[in-house]
């Protein structure tokens, strides 16, 4: 009976045991944009590393961030800068400022279906589309057909950008379908002909991404433009810790922001910080 109790007990306290504090394994969660990315760099540190493991899983910059507080991750993952309620709900629970990390750029994008002949837009037009008040290929060089709009879920890091800098803070349409993730948005936009989404630009792959217009030239997300700040999306990356890094988690930092580490930034498709 006693083994069988304690047995039960074991069980039952690695059960419950955070994530973050067991040894050898360093939790990562937040923002989908990032997933690809930081996943590649987890691959690539623990072939060096096999003795640590990095767990990364999505769900959205704000569940990340949210994670962070609950202390069930060590690095929260976000496409967005940390909101100040956010970082007094960590100051105040953990007695420590949080420690925040740009690892990578990205230029956020707009994608179309490879069938849509509109190559490029203002950020006035792209405001416009996703309040509902254009709502026609037609009125932005298009065919006379209607736009069927995708956005993202509200804890995504992306959709609070693109709500704050293309929309001015105002709410997406109500005809805007909510998907799940990045990639849910590329494959809507890659079946529906008439459909446009956003996200970052390492997803842009079987959808055309349009250019950002600005006077009278077009700037597409390369990474000469989001360095230059030619492109007007453009966002910083970041990682958020709930303290200074320390241990395996700054072992694995310090390998994203390696020239390792950032070459396979360019290779997933975003752009180094370095």
């Amino acid at each position: 009976m006693k083994k069988t109790l304690l047995s039960s007990f074991v069980a039952f306290g690695l059960a419950v045991l955070p994530l973050s504090a067991q040894a050898g394994t360093v939790t990562v969660k937040g923002s989908d944009t990032m997933v690809i990315l930081v996943q590649r760099w987890a691959e690539a540190f623990m072939k060096k590393n096999p003795a640590t493991k990095i767990q990364v899983t999505g769900g959205g910059s704000g569940t990340g961030l949210a994670a962070l507080q609950n202390g069930t991750t060590d690095i929260a993952m976000s496409s967005r800068e940390i909101k100040e309620a956010e970082e007094e709900k960590l100051r105040a629970r953990y007695n420590t400022p949080p420690t925040g990390l740009p690892v990578a750029k990205d230029g956020v994008t707009f994608y179309v279906n490879e069938s849509n002949k509109v190559d490029a837009l203002t950020v006035e037009q792209l405001k416009d589309i996703y309040l509902g008040d254009t709502t026609s290929w037609k009125a932005v060089g298009g065919a006379d057909a209607p736009i069927v709009l995708y956005s993202r879920e509200n804890s995504s890091g992306t959709y609070v950008f693109v709500k704050d800098t293309v929309l001015g803070g105002d709410d997406f349409a109500a005809s805007a379908q909510t998907l799940p993730g990045t990639a849910a948005v590329v494959n809507a936009v890659s079946k529906e002909k008439n459909g446009i989404g956003y996200g970052g630009a390492a997803y842009a792959k079987g959808i055309k991404e349009l250019k950002v217009k600005k006077g009278n030239d077009a700037f597409a997300p390369t990474a000469e433009n989001v360095k230059s700040g030619k492109y007007p999306l453009s966002r910083d990356l970041f990682f958020y810790l709930r303290n200074k890094p320390a241990g395996e988690a700054k072992a694995f930092i310090d390998f994203a922001l390696s020239a390792e580490g950032q070459a396979i930034v360019t290779q997933v498709g975003y752009f180094p910080v370095k």
